[in-house]
């Protein structure tokens, strides 16, 4: 009898669900390869070297190069390209860290509310205001992953603090994040979003946010941070309650700076491009070797250096190209972080955390088996 397979658990289950391969790596042309992004230049490459054939051959039968200067250019571009995804795959890496960091602060942070977020004296209870409360910021915490997610996605939040005085009959939709560009394409002269269009997106958070929350992204405030406030309040709110001693306090303040610090970077990240001086050079020097290569290789191999150019540019291009999806890696495309499963899986702990901790302060039960006692 064969062992029974190990199914992920919800631990880490949205960030690690897989599956099957039924196409081995090597002959798959879609679902995270980027094939997409090279085939124009391989082509247009492949069509220069036949004609640079012909014309050797059929027309002035005199346009090869001496191979000798291959080497000379391809250290160059090997160079390059090194640095290239380098510097791309140590943004991926540091995005990945950060998004770590920000998932253990907001992990931190709650399980210190909830195991202290208790009535004074053995048998006192925590008011509904109390509870409401706490309830309230676990929530927060979670909101705050998600408006990380979609900040660094350009996307907006919530709605923004200047349609307060609107009526609200009169306030375009914009309870759900909606991508910025989209926005800008949509909007009109006076400011106003399409409304229809903004219904469209994505509302997976919207729930978490404290009612009546108003957003001031329009004025250059991220929602990231503006929930950050609301748990250092929580903070005070609990020292002055006597659910946390000042050192206690202290060290989640630490917690909330850390997770601020973590964002910060990632923004970093996602609003500093790779130098255009760089990126120019290396397009070029791509074209140029890529474009010598026809004449350096026609004569030793005739037609035959059609399909060795093309192997050529699909290496050298195909290098390029995992460098531009590694660049900015906190978007939608397949080999950036998985973001969406990540956050899930963090709302899910926290999410159960909340409900035993909510059995427990009603008398429903011991919560996490007494862990909460």
């Amino acid at each position: 009898m064969s062992p029974p397979i190990r199914r992920p658990t919800y631990p880490l289950a949205h960030a690690t669900r897989r599956k099957p391969r039924r196409i081995p790596l090597v002959l798959r042309f879609y679902k995270g390869a980027i094939h997409n992004l090279i085939v124009v230049p391989v082509t247009l490459h492949s069509l220069f070297t036949a004609l640079v054939v012909y014309l050797d051959r059929n027309v002035w039968g005199a346009l090869g190069l001496p191979p000798t200067i291959i080497p000379s250019l391809s250290i160059v571009v090997g160079l390059m390209l090194v640095f290239r995804n380098q510097t791309s795959y140590d943004r991926f890496w540091t995005g990945r860290n950060c998004l770590t960091t920000v998932g253990t602060c907001v992990r931190n942070l709650a399980r210190s509310f909830l195991a202290s977020a208790r009535g004074k004296g053995a048998d006192a209870q925590l008011t509904d205001e109390e509870r409401a409360d706490t309830e309230k910021i676990i929530r927060v915490l979670v909101a705050i992953l998600y408006a990380i997610k979609h900040n660094l996605r350009a996307e907006f939040n919530i709605p923004p603090a200047s349609l307060a005085h609107y009526p609200p009959h009169a306030r375009p939709n914009t309870s759900r994040p909606v991508s910025r560009a989209v926005s800008r394409r949509n909007s009109s002269e006076d400011g106003s979003f399409d409304s229809e269009t903004l219904s469209t997106a994505k509302n997976e958070y919207v729930a978490l946010l404290p009612d009546g929350l108003m957003g001031y992204e329009d004025q250059g405030l991220g929602l990231p941070l503006q929930l950050t406030v609301l748990v250092e309040s929580f903070v005070r709110r609990g020292y002055e309650r006597g659910w946390f001693h000042g050192p206690q306090a202290s060290q989640m303040t630490v917690q909330i700076n850390t997770l601020v610090d973590a964002y910060g970077r990632m923004e970093t990240i996602r609003s500093t491009p790779i130098p255009v001086a760089h990126l120019i050079h290396q397009k070029q020097v791509l074209l140029l070797f890529c474009c010598v290569l026809p004449f350096a290789t026609v004569d030793d191999f005739g037609w035959w250096a059609v399909p060795i150019v093309a192997i050529v540019a699909f290496t050298l291009y195909g290098i390029e190209g995992i460098g531009v999806q590694l660049e900015d890696p906190f978007g939608y495309d397949k080999n950036d972080i998985k973001m969406d499963g990540i956050i899930e899986d963090t709302r899910q702990e926290l999410m159960v955390l909340l409900d035993e901790w909510r059995t427990k302060v009603e008398g429903r039960g011991t919560g996490l088996g007494g862990m909460f006692d």
